[in-house]
């Protein structure tokens, strides 16, 4: 006696519906010789369509992304040509919103029935978001690299004709690729509309740190600027001009003495930020001369006037060097 009937079905219909229901998978049907389109509830709430019998492509073509139309149009007419399962990932438009969509299905007309092929969409905005992010990384990324590559490259031509020996010169390029490094360590987001990067006046404080470290001053450094965001470009530029000062004021300026002390202010001027750095209590100094002198005076001119559209003014005296730097407020978010 035969105990096959007495097998219960692996899927009941409920069963069945609440695993759909349960993996947001929607069914459609196509007839290939009438181009209708038959699909179930959660289909039409996808696309943003009223209930009915049986829709057309070009009613469903109507919420497709234009830019995505006649592709999709022609990869679905490719189907039955296709030998095993396909999946064609598209957007369709719901008002202001975008979706992408994967319809899935057998090609080559396998398992037809009655002239009808069968498939699935699914809702695959989310992967798509993240597909998407992902690329924007990898771009940003990209991006990213190639600069901080240019730039060193630039620094190591311009510091090998600043220097006379190999040992000067390794010391100060990596001094500069440093300063550049403890820079890219502070982006982060902000809170607000500051912008993306660091506070002006932590940025500042960090690059002035290893000076610090160094035992070239204790205490003797006071840092007074407004609170603001300064963006990632920005903030490798400004690396590089706070490095080079402090880095002549250890060799030359206030913080080569102990009775030095140095003041960095800034004010906010409507446009620009005028950021003051001030020496006093140094060795008496005068305008550099020699390679290292012209290196740095091209360096702070060419990084504050094409990076940040600004001016650098400097006055010596037998009371310590003052520099003025105008920076453009805009172009220190970015």
């Amino acid at each position: 006696m035969s105990t096959q009937s007495s097998i219960p079905p692996l899927w009941t219909a409920e069963q069945l519906r609440l695993a759909l229901d349960a993996a947001g998978v929607s069914l459609w049907s196509w007839n290939v010789d009438t181009d209708g389109f038959a699909m179930d509830d959660r289909a039409f709430d996808l696309w943003g369509l009223p209930p009915c019998a049986s829709v057309k492509f070009e009613d469903l073509s109507s919420r497709i992304h234009p830019a995505d139309r006649d592709r999709v149009r022609a990869a679905f007419a490719a189907t039955r040509a296709i030998h095993g399962p396909y999946e064609i990932d598209f957007r369709i438009l719901d008002g202001g919103l975008v979706r992408w969509i994967s319809a899935r299905g057998q090609g080559d007309d396998k398992d037809i029935v009655a002239r009808v092929m069968s498939g699935i969409f699914l809702d695959v905005t989310g992967r798509k978001q993240a597909e998407e992010g992902h690329e924007l990384l990898a771009g940003e990324m990209s991006h990213r690299v190639k600069n901080l590559l240019t730039i060193a490259a630039s620094l190591t031509a311009i510091t090998s004709r600043s220097t006379n020996t190999t040992v000067d010169m390794a010391r100060e390029l990596t001094q500069r690729l440093t300063a550049l490094g403890r820079a890219h360590d502070l982006v982060r987001p902000l809170p607000g509309t500051e912008g993306k990067a660091a506070l002006l006046g932590d940025l500042i404080a960090i690059l002035l740190k290893p000076y610090d470290d160094m035992g070239a001053f204790s205490g003797r450094i006071r840092v007074s600027v407004p609170r603001m965001g300064v963006g990632e470009a920005a903030a490798t530029t400004l690396a590089l001009v706070v490095h080079e000062l402090a880095t002549n004021s250890l060799k030359y300026g206030a913080l080569s003495v102990s009775t030095g002390t140095l003041d960095v202010s800034a004010t906010d001027r409507d446009q620009n930020l005028a950021l003051v750095w001030t020496e006093r209590g140094g060795p008496p100094v005068s305008p550099p001369a020699g390679p290292g002198g012209w290196y740095g005076s091209r360096l702070l001119d060419r990084a504050i006037r094409q990076q940040l559209d600004g001016s650098v003014d400097r006055f010596w005296d037998e009371a310590g060097v003052v520099v003025n730097l105008t920076m453009s407020k805009a172009l220190l978010v970015r």
